[in-house]
């Protein structure tokens, strides 16, 4: 049987008895392309399944699409979840794939990339095809083509708009693309698909973003609500709501909000997005995958960590996600802020710097009144810093913690980004003053989506594993690697489950 961990070991009789199960722990990790039809699928499609002689299993949407096929319209491609992979070589694959989404010239030159990768470009090259199928500018045009999908199905934007947000330079190489892959011009796409009217675009626009079941949505809201930054986020009638700040094309900031529901039925989040936002929308996008930890594999995280329940019945719940952040500067900053401290008290000290320091923005939201403040922001206030922070209840240590940090991304020195080394930038952070283990730790799990993070000395893990000490949590975790980010947050949960 074909093994989630390996998505590229594509063996026919395997893939097809996927395909007959529609097993959703391999959505994403899999696609089929129907030789009859000319249409490729997820496995868990709920159309009537193909005979085997006639399936082609790709490893990605791109490759399916470079051989010629084109996306299914029932289960909808460009949904599939991703992949969080922790292997070298997979994961340099994903860091050069958010770097391109980040930044669309890195696909153009691959000797630059495969320089900021560490890495000789043969390598790259050859690591880069392993994991997606296709070269990083076929990837990259696989991912404007479906995310324009994604708009042209799921909103009523003009397609002037959908492909310029898409990512396409000009309407008429979108539309010659768009022909050529999916034999439709966008017009007469939209026409057959039955576009959702749910939302105007004068204000907002809603996505789907799709998951591998199963999913502890409420645990993570939970979790998101208790640690809000009021005036910048919120979380209200099952919902969570933030104001946004990214810098897009020739450094241009665009600000705005978003709104990320769930859609249990469809294993799916639907994320509104103010139109402002429109031209970062791909950005946007990824921050909530991260936020939300949509790309987790639970049956391979389950393998690892249901040993957690020897020791501690219940400690350990299949679908339980990581809380990543869409904002990395300003989680860290609220990570400092918790330093030995309440989370209370840390939510408090949070809202006066986004008060005090953050700009204000109008949202249809009465609880989404400013944005937090951007690290250059912080770095631009004159020294002492602790005159500024000090008179909001910081106290000194912190205060130059928080300076020290800001410094350091807007000169460049830090990267605390998912296209980021994590182990790197861990390093780099713990030999910065004001960061200790359990900072750098948590940084690492909630802003570098690095899976195998482990705060052990954090007090909430230690009452979660008492009686046992330091040296014997980290000799038990052993045993949880790589997914150790997950494993804290499940011993987190389980002291919540107690007081409950």
């Amino acid at each position: 049987m074909l093994s989630p961990l390996n998505p590229l070991k594509l063996d026919h009789e395997s893939c097809y008895a996927i395909l007959c199960s529609h097993d959703a722990r391999f959505d994403g990790r899999i696609f089929i392309g129907v030789k009859t039809t000319g249409i490729y699928c997820r496995p868990v499609c709920r159309v009537k399944t193909p005979r085997a002689e006639n399936c082609t299993f790709f490893a990605s949407a791109a490759a399916a699409e470079a051989q010629g096929f084109r996306p299914c319209l029932k289960c909808r491609p460009e949904l599939a979840p991703g992949e969080a992979p922790v292997d070298a070589p997979a994961r340099t694959a994903r860091r050069a794939a958010l770097i391109i989404e980040e930044d669309e010239q890195a696909a153009n030159n691959i000797a630059a990339l495969a320089q900021r990768l560490q890495i000789s470009e043969r390598q790259f090259r050859r690591i880069f095809a392993d994991a997606y199928g296709v070269s990083p500018v076929r990837y990259l045009q696989t991912r404007k083509l479906l995310l324009a999908k994604n708009l042209l199905t799921d909103t009523i934007l003009p397609i002037t708009d959908i492909a310029f947000t898409a990512g396409f330079k000009s309407v008429r190489r979108f539309n010659e693309l768009f022909r050529k892959h999916y034999r439709l011009a966008p017009r007469d796409f939209r026409r057959g698909s039955g576009t959702a009217q749910s939302a105007d675009p004068q204000e907002s626009i809603t996505v789907l973003l799709g998951y591998r079941p199963p999913y502890r949505w409420q645990t993570l809201l939970d979790f998101l609500a208790g640690r809000v930054i009021d005036g910048v986020e919120s979380v209200q009638n099952e919902r969570y709501r933030r104001t946004v700040r990214i810098a897009g094309e020739k450094d241009v900031t665009h600000t705005g909000w978003i709104q990320v529901s769930h859609l249990p039925k469809k294993h799916a989040l639907a994320v509104t997005v103010a139109s402002s936002l429109l031209p970062v929308l791909a950005k946007v996008l990824a921050r909530v995958r991260h936020l939300f930890d949509l790309n987790a594999n639970p049956a391979v995280i389950d393998r690892s960590l249901e040993v957690m329940n020897q020791h501690k019945p219940g400690c350990y719940v299949s679908g339980t996600r990581v809380p990543g952040c869409f904002d990395a500067f300003e989680m860290t900053v609220r990570a400092i802020l918790g330093q030995q401290v309440t989370v209370k008290a840390a939510q408090t000290l949070a809202h006066r710097v986004a008060q005090t320091f953050g700009a204000p923005i109008t949202t249809p939201f009465d609880d989404l009144r400013c944005l937090f403040p951007s690290a250059q922001t912080i770095a631009r206030l004159s020294h002492p810093i602790e005159d500024h922070l000090g008179a909001l209840g910081i106290t000194g240590a912190r205060a130059r913690c928080i300076g020290t940090l800001a410094q350091g991304i807007q000169n460049g020195d830090l990267q605390l980004n998912l296209t980021a080394d994590p182990l790197l930038q861990m390093e780099k952070l713990l030999a910065l003053p004001g960061f200790g283990t359990w900072t750098v730790n948590y940084v690492a799990l909630r802003a570098l989506g690095w899976p195998d993070a482990f705060p052990h000395t954090d007090y909430g893990i230690r009452k979660a594993l008492e009686p046992l000490a330091a040296k014997q949590i980290l000799e038990l975790s052993e045993a949880w690697k790589p997914w150790r980010s997950y494993a804290s947050i499940n011993l987190w949960n389980s002291l919540n489950q107690e007081k409950a």
